[in-house]
């Protein structure tokens, strides 16, 4: 239980491996056909014959319209991916577009997708498309400003009413939700199966411990407790791989943290907890969060007499705007009961609400008696007041607010500190190499002061500075002797018992002779 020695986790995060996020290994979505148009992406789009755009009015709840000179949130629609060439599309109030037949007007007033709600789109290279409903009718704009499901034929490309100019407003997630939604289950297998075996190995692990690492975090998602068949669309496969990890590091003497990085309905939004149209549902029902509560006990049931494992992350970043603290307090409590059935000392850790929100709050919520952590994620980056701070600035944040906020929070009657994420990297355009290593000798000093530990964001990652291999291997990032310590002790012994034994070994060799 803990880590060896008593010491504090020097972790780093495993993350992109078993939850995916597009931006750390983007060569994963290459292969996707209409791979501009994955779930979530955000589309407008525009009559070439009125010259108009298409509007639900009041952002959904009402007929579509063909009638707006400029776009904003009502002429901007969510897509729900169906297969390669069929969607559906979500207003901003969360209504689906829907057409009932041949003939039709197209309305938004769906609240959920099914047949009637799918229409098929069929692209130009120009930017163009057509509508086409299950029956095989073309949608057009009428000249009263309506859309309907009665296009006389089939359209060509010329300016006629069934065609549309499409802009793409932003397609931003790339996550387990859209890559496996958008290959389709049999090439998202082969794709992950491919990634799970290759991105991560045992040698990483003998590369962590050789440079003093102590702890991975492992980021997971809900989907691993119903292993190997999950619910449509994720893929499994991914229990097996956290079996390999836990070997893996048990092998070097590394102990595990796993984080429950994506909950069912998504608790941000975001890409890495598997949000498929960038809406945050786990608050919003209470199914959600019994079956995160079994993921839970999931989890702990199998790894928790584990000689690897050091603790439970019992939610990845929830969002201050849409997750309620009391809410999020009552699962928190609720998840360290559930450790506790099966671990009276494993670490419970909870994640400090992203946004607007203060870690105090979690310390006077009284969730669990010991061995209670909170985690917090400093990034010098995501808000504006990084965006033009120097070198200098940046390291001086560092000293003057995060130091502040960490010997508060360690001097405060209550949990643990974990800077569970944390990353060498800045706004700064043209840091020189020297800048990199200042900047990241400032966090481990003042990280360092941390009651729990710290972890870095993360293992591995196409963007070579938030990458902790090309970090040390280029000397960006250097970790202090104290990180190496514990290893360097380790290899003098055991290099001074292998001289030990040669020496006896001769000895013995002499005697005979």
């Amino acid at each position: 239980e803990g880590v060896h020695g008593g010491s504090k986790v020097r972790g780093v995060n495993l993350g992109g491996w078993l939850v995916i996020e597009g931006w750390i290994k983007p060569s994963l979505f290459d292969g996707i056909p209409n791979g501009d148009m994955l779930d979530g992406t955000q589309v407008q789009f525009k009559s070439v014959t009125l010259q108009k755009y298409v509007s639900a009015e009041n952002g959904g709840g009402m007929d579509i319209s063909v009638d707006r000179d400029d776009a904003s949130s009502w002429e901007t629609f969510t897509l729900w991916r169906v297969s390669e060439l069929e969607f559906q599309f979500r207003t901003t109030q969360g209504q689906f577009l829907t057409c009932y037949g041949n003939g039709c007007s197209v309305s938004a007033t769906a609240k959920s997708a099914s047949s009637t709600e799918t229409f098929q789109i069929e692209r130009n290279n120009n930017g163009k498309v057509h509508f086409k409903i299950k029956s095989g009718t073309y949608l057009q704009a009428t000249m009263d400003n309506q859309l309907t499901a009665d296009y006389p034929g089939t359209p060509g490309w010329d300016d006629n009413a069934a065609t549309f100019e499409m802009t793409i407003v932003a397609n931003n997630l790339h996550g387990d939700y859209q890559l496996a939604n958008g290959y389709g289950h049999n090439k998202a297998k082969q794709v992950l199966e491919k990634h799970r075996n290759t991105f991560l190995n045992v040698g990483d692990f003998e590369f962590l411990y050789r440079h003093g690492i102590n702890t991975v975090r492992i980021p997971v998602g809900w989907w691993i407790a119903y292993d190997p068949d999950p619910p449509a669309p994720f893929i499994g496969g991914t229990l097996e791989a956290l079996d390999n990890a836990f070997s893996w590091a048990e092998d070097y003497s590394i102990k595990c943290i796993i984080d429950l990085h994506a909950a069912p309905g998504s608790q941000n939004g975001m890409e890495h907890s598997a949000s498929r149209d960038g809406t945050t549902g786990w608050p919003t029902s209470s199914d959600y969060i019994s079956q995160t509560l079994h993921v839970i006990d999931f989890l702990a049931s199998r790894y928790a007499k584990h000689p690897a494992f050091l603790g439970i992350e019992l939610l990845n970043e929830p969002s201050a705007a849409e997750v309620p603290l009391d809410m999020l307090v009552s699962y928190y409590k609720q998840g360290y009961e559930v450790v506790r059935k099966y671990s009276p000392s494993a670490y419970v850790i909870i994640c400090q609400r992203i946004g607007s929100a203060d870690p105090l709050e979690l310390y006077q919520a009284d969730i669990g008696s010991h061995n209670l952590v909170v985690d917090l994620h400093y990034y010098n980056l995501f808000d504006t007041f990084f965006v033009n701070l120097s070198a200098i600035d940046n390291i001086q944040f560092i000293y003057k607010s995060r130091e502040a906020q960490l010997q508060a929070l360690n001097g405060a009657n209550g949990p643990l500190v974990f800077i569970g994420e944390w990353v060498n990297e800045w706004n700064v355009t043209s840091g020189s190499q020297s800048e990199y290593q200042d900047f990241g000798r400032a966090q481990l000093e003042v990280y360092n002061a941390a009651s729990f530990g710290w972890a870095y964001w993360t293992l591995k990652n196409d963007r070579k500075h938030w990458d902790f291999e090309w970090n040390i291997r280029n000397n960006y990032l250097r970790l202090s002797s104290s990180e190496k310590k514990v290893f360097n002790s380790l290899r003098w012994l055991l290099l001074a018992s292998i001289c030990f034994y040669q020496c006896q070994i001769l000895e013995l060799v002499e005697n005979w002779i």
